[in-house]
């Protein structure tokens, strides 16, 4: 991304999620998706393991990852998942949404791994919210659909201030 007063590249700042200019010292603060993301913007080299589209930089929980602008997905470190994943759940603001079912559709679905091209693991995730994960056990990476993260980040249980239905 560009800086919008200077038009120099803007480059993430270290450990933050929002972009600094380093020729007029300028900040751009991302606005945050529904499922908690920052989009940073900057074009990684791994390709979507969905739709195939370009993964970007960005941000989560504080966390960096990388995210699809074309459907959204996102893809994890899995020991930066279960620290985002406590730490979102920890500061809800809303009230808990009952998850939908698991649709067994979701089980068939095959997707290779952006980094090692290997077929991730496609199994349910046994915290909450029902949604069905895909995993590379080899480069521990764990992708997301679209919406995935907000169910699991809503779902009810006592570790959200705002469980209740």
């Amino acid at each position: 991304m560009n800086c919008e007063n200077c038009g120099a590249p803007m480059r993430i700042a270290p450990g933050r999620d929002y972009l600094y200019c380093e020729y007029c010292s300028s900040f751009y603060f991302p606005k945050q998706s529904s499922d908690g993301v920052r989009v940073l913007g900057q074009a990684s080299t791994l390709d979507c393991p969905a739709c195939h589209a370009l993964l970007v930089s960005a941000s989560v929980g504080g966390e960096e990852t990388l995210y699809c602008d074309t459907c959204k997905g996102l893809l994890l470190k899995q020991a930066a998942f279960a620290a985002v994943v406590r730490y979102l759940r920890s500061f809800a603001t809303t009230p808990a949404t009952p998850p939908p079912p698991l649709d067994p559709e979701e089980y068939r679905r095959r997707l290779d791994c952006p980094s090692c091209g290997r077929v991730m693991d496609t199994h349910p995730y046994y915290g909450p919210g029902n949604v069905v994960i895909d995993v590379c056990m080899g480069c521990a990476l764990l992708w997301l659909d679209c919406g995935e993260f907000a169910q699991i980040i809503n779902a009810p249980g006592n570790d959200r201030p705002y469980s209740y239905l």
